[in-house]
């Protein structure tokens, strides 16, 4: 056994097994049916899932490799965001050269999405797609963990308690990072911190930061952030189509002082967010790191300062923090209808008032923050003062 084959994505060889066993997976025929078609899966169900099963087998046969199959689902992909967003925009990714491997280090908002938008953004500009850090508390059912790890996503355990396993985790996964960008020259995405930024507030946690470097202690910290092309990767989307149940959650965390999630609702979570409609999408793609840092705080302030003033504002934020009570007077923020065109304006307000009045009173302080907070943020970033 390898030292990574606990976690690491699935190569070339082990293609045609996986997907094999995919397609003889009831819970996953079981999941498609439903999704396919919602009305007819319980009463036909018997004869739907042999069905979608063989047209399956006709779709992947000629799939022998990772990158056939990226190949094969890119379609599909393309054809998810033409119909849930209004364009894709990015900026940075002619920065990066064939050949040589980034870590991409992003703001979380979406669990799915937002690498699939990394990944959109860096397949179209004909480089290699980044293998995908994921959570294995979303790895609950066998045949998710195989599409993951068949679409180059690698496993990371957030479910482990004890500490000493914790640190052991955390060793493996950063050796599996340093050895992925140096030694198979695969770039790597992986969001800033643990959970999405329900509040639209990004933070870098430190202690991701320091986790790159844990299996290179010998090392000068610097060095290390250096040689593993370390890239700001901002995420910004018009409308979340999850903002009204982040509304609900933080509602009941801030009246209550906790919050547990329902069984499936992450699945919930990931479907609202794949099919929901986003409005314009943009990722940007920040210089990869270059100065001097002597811990872990510096570097994630400068990550701050990257993320925060790479993301795109669009008019729903303006709107948001004119009507944010929390705004700060200090900073000098202009109107929405200073920035944008009365047309591009009027639309925003027609859906920015519908989002609001669909969503329930006692939740709408929260709706509010979640567009609000990353004016806020870019404007410090701009007037130079501390987050």
């Amino acid at each position: 056994m390898g030292e990574f084959d606990a976690i690491r994505p699935y190569n070339d060889a082990e293609v045609p097994a996986v997907i094999a066993r995919l397609l003889s997976d009831k819970a996953l025929l079981k999941t498609l049916t439903h999704f396919r078609f919602p009305r007819m899966a319980g009463a036909f169900g018997w004869m739907l899932k042999p069905l979608i099963a063989h047209r399956l087998r006709r779709e992947f046969a000629e799939v022998h490799s990772v990158a056939s199959l990226q190949d094969k689902v890119e379609v599909y992909v393309d054809h998810t965001i033409e119909r849930a967003t209004d364009g894709v925009t990015y900026t940075g990714v002619e920065q990066f050269k064939s050949g040589s491997a980034y870590l991409f280090l992003a703001n979380h908002r979406d669990i799915a999405m937002d690498p699939a938008f990394v990944n959109y953004a860096v397949y179209h500009a004909g480089l290699p797609t980044p293998r995908i850090a994921i959570g294995d508390n979303l790895l609950q059912k066998p045949f998710v963990s195989d599409l993951m790890r068949l679409n180059k996503c690698f496993i990371v355990h957030r479910s482990i308690t004890g500490r000493r396993e914790k640190m052991a985790a955390y060793l493996q996964l950063s050796a599996y990072i340093n050895h992925s960008i140096r030694d198979d020259c695969q770039s790597i995405w992986i969001a800033q911190a643990e959970g999405r930024a329900k509040d639209g507030d990004d933070r870098t946690e430190s202690a991701i930061l320091k986790m790159f470097h844990m299996s290179r202690k010998d090392e000068p910290f610097t060095e290390v952030i250096k040689s593993l092309n370390l890239t700001p990767v901002s995420i910004s989307y018009e409308y979340d189509p999850c903002d009204h149940a982040k509304a609900r959650e933080l509602y009941i965390r801030a009246t209550t002082g906790s919050y547990t999630k329902a069984p499936g609702e992450d699945d919930v979570s990931i479907a609202l967010g794949i099919t929901g409609h986003k409005g314009r999408v943009h990722v940007n793609f920040a210089t990869p790191i270059s100065g001097v840092f002597e811990d872990t705080k510096q570097l994630a302030i400068e990550m701050d300062k990257q993320i925060l003033g790479g993301y795109r504002l669009f008019p729903a934020h303006y709107l948001a923090y004119a009507q944010w009570a929390d705004a700060d007077p200090t900073l000098d923020v202009p109107s929405a209808a200073k920035v944008f065109s009365a047309d591009e304006l009027a639309r925003a307000k027609e859906e920015w008032q519908r989002r609001l009045e669909s969503c329930p009173v006692e939740h709408r302080p929260y709706l509010v923050l979640q567009y609000a907070m990353p004016v806020r943020n870019q404007y410090r970033v701009k007037a130079g003062r501390a987050l």
